[in-house]
C-alpha cells in the first residue's frame, strides 16, 4: 500500500465555521486518522496549509493543532505547484474573486456557499470551472445528516406514498450582543457586507429540496429584520440592515409544497434546530439533524376536535423512530472525503460549482419575491 499526499490550501479557518467543521472536524480529523483508503489500496493523506490576513490568528491555530504550513501570502499559497486544492470558508463577498484566482492557478476548488450574492457571477464562476477541466465543488453539508438520510431513504422506499407537503423549521435565538454575546458574526446582518438569512439559508433548502425530496419549481418568500439594532463584536451598536427571519413557500415537481420557516430571532421548541415533516398518503416522518421519526397510514390514531376539554392523547407516542443502521458520520467530514476522493480517482461527484449558482439563483429569487411581494417560477438554470 503507498501512501500519496494531497496539498490543501485552507482559507477562511479563522472563522467559525470554517475552523470547527472544516478544519478541526474534517481535514484534522482525516489526518489523525491516518487518512483515506483510495479504491487501488493507496492512501491519501491531507498536508493542509492555514492561510489568512491575520498571520497571529493564523498561526496560533496552526500551532494548537500541530499544522506545520502556515501563511499570510495566498498569491504564494497558490503559487505553489505541490498543493492541489484550494479551500474557502470565507467571507462571501470576496469568494468568487478568490475561486476564479485559484481555478486560474490551477488548483481544484472546494469552497462554502453562497458562491456569490450575484447569481450572474456564480453562473460565470461555475461555467469557468467547468471549461477549466478542474475538480469543483460547493458544500452541501445538509444532505450528509443522518436525520435527512432517513428521510431520503424513506422516500426511495416508497415509504410515503404520494408526498404531500414538506414543513421545515430552523433557527434559534440569536443574541443581540448586549446582555449576551451573540452566537453568530455581526457582518451576517450587515447588508453591504453580505448579510442576510435569505441568501444564506435559501441556499441551503435549494440542494435539500431538490435531492431530498423534488426539485424546485416556484417559490414565494417574505423576509423580515425582525432585531434592527445589535451590538458587535467590539461592543459597539450598528444597524441591521438586512433579514435576519424568512417565510418561505416552494412549489417542487409533482405538486409538492413546501414551507420552511428560517428564523435567527426564534426560541426553540421543538425536537431540534432544524425540523422538518413529511407528509404523504401512505406515512408521515419528522427527523432533525440525526434523529427521525414515522407514522405510516395504519397507525395514524384518529384525534377529534373537541375544544371544551383538555387534550388526553399524547400525540408524541404514535411515532416510531427510524433506529441508526449506519455510523453518524460528521457531514462535513464525509463530504470532504467525497470530495478528496472525486480529486485523486475521480470518484463521483455530483456537488459542483454548478450546485451553488442553483442555490444563489433561489435565494435570488426568494429575495425579488419579497420586494414585489408575488410568486416567481424558478427556471431550468443553463450552465
Amino acid at each position: 500500500m503507498a501512501e500519496r499526499r494531497i496539498g490543501i490550501i485552507m482559507h477562511g479557518i479563522t472563522g467559525r465555521m470554517g475552523y470547527n467543521q472544516h478544519l478541526v472536524r474534517s481535514i484534522l480529523a482525516i489526518r489523525d486518522q491516518g487518512g483515506i483508503a483510495l479504491a487501488n489500496g493507496d492512501r491519501l493523506v491531507v498536508d493542509p496549509i492555514l492561510v489568512g490576513r491575520n498571520r497571529d490568528k493564523v498561526e496560533a491555530i496552526a500551532r494548537k493543532h500541530g499544522v506545520a504550513r502556515f501563511t499570510d501570502d495566498l498569491d504564494a499559497a497558490l503559487a505553489n505547484p505541490d498543493d492541489e486544492i484550494f479551500f474557502d470558508a470565507g467571507a462571501t463577498l470576496v469568494r468568487a474573486g478568490l475561486i476564479e484566482k485559484a481555478l486560474a492557478a490551477g488548483k481544484h476548488v472546494y469552497c462554502e456557499k453562497p458562491t456569490s450574492d450575484d447569481l450572474a457571477i456564480a453562473v460565470d464562476l461555475a461555467r469557468t470551472a467547468r471549461a477549466s477541466g478542474l475538480k469543483h465543488g460547493v458544500v452541501q453539508d445538509k444532505l450528509f445528516l443522518p436525520g435527512l438520510m432517513k428521510l431520503k431513504m424513506l422516500r426511495d422506499s416508497g415509504f410515503f406514498g404520494q408526498i404531500l407537503s414538506v414543513r421545515g423549521e430552523f433557527g434559534y435565538w440569536v443574541f443581540e450582543g448586549d446582555w449576551q454575546k451573540a452566537q453568530r458574526p455581526s457582518w451576517n446582518y450587515r447588508k453591504a457586507d453580505g448579510g442576510g438569512i435569505i441568501i444564506d439559508m435559501l441556499c441551503h433548502w435549494r440542494y435539500v429540496l431538490d435531492n431530498v425530496f423534488a426539485p424546485v419549481t416556484a417559490v414565494s418568500c417574505l423576509g423580515a429584520t425582525h432585531i434592527p439594532r445589535r451590538v458587535d463584536e467590539a461592543g459597539k451598536p450598528y444597524d441591521a440592515d438586512t433579514d435576519d427571519a424568512a417565510y418561505a413557500t416552494f412549489e417542487l415537481e409533482g405538486g409538492i409544497i413546501a414551507q420552511i420557516n428560517s428564523s435567527w430571532a426564534v426560541r426553540v421548541r421543538r425536537d431540534d434546530l432544524v425540523t422538518f415533516q413529511v407528509d404523504g398518503t401512505h406515512g408521515s416522518a419528522v427527523a432533525g439533524l440525526h434523529k427521525c421519526w414515522t407514522q405510516h397510514r395504519v397507525n395514524t390514531p384518529k384525534p377529534v376536535w373537541n375544544p371544551d376539554q383538555p387534550q388526553t392523547m399524547n400525540f408524541f407516542e404514535d411515532w416510531d423512530e427510524v433506529p441508526d443502521n449506519w455510523p453518524a458520520e460528521n457531514g462535513f467530514k464525509a463530504q470532504w472525503e467525497m470530495f478528496l476522493r472525486h480529486v485523486a480517482e475521480d470518484a463521483p461527484w455530483p456537488y459542483g460549482l454548478e450546485a451553488g449558482a442553483k442555490g444563489v439563483q433561489l435565494a435570488e429569487l426568494g429575495l425579488k419575491s419579497w420586494h414585489e411581494r408575488r410568486w416567481l417560477d424558478v427556471p431550468a438554470l443553463e450552465i
